[in-house]
């Protein structure tokens, strides 16, 4: 089974959409072990990997200012 999101906001939206780790990194053009490191919090993504997964997710609000969240 597949890790849940570290943000509650993502896991709804990857909820919602209904896609796996793997369908969401063949949208956006990263392997699937890279999105789910970047959806548990295990890496930071990059400006436009954060950009990507946002739009295949259609999330459109800003993260929230919290540790969860922050931009290295």
């Amino acid at each position: 089974m597949a890790p849940n999101p570290q943000c509650s906001a993502l896991a709804a939206a990857k909820d919602k959409k209904g896609l796996s780790y793997s369908q969401i990194g063949q949208q956006i053009g990263l392997s699937e072990q890279r999105v789910i490191d970047i959806c548990t919090g295990a890496a930071v993504p990059t400006t436009g990997e954060f950009n990507s997964l946002a739009g295949a997710l259609d999330i459109k609000s800003a993260p929230p200012s919290d540790s969860a969240h922050t931009r290295v």
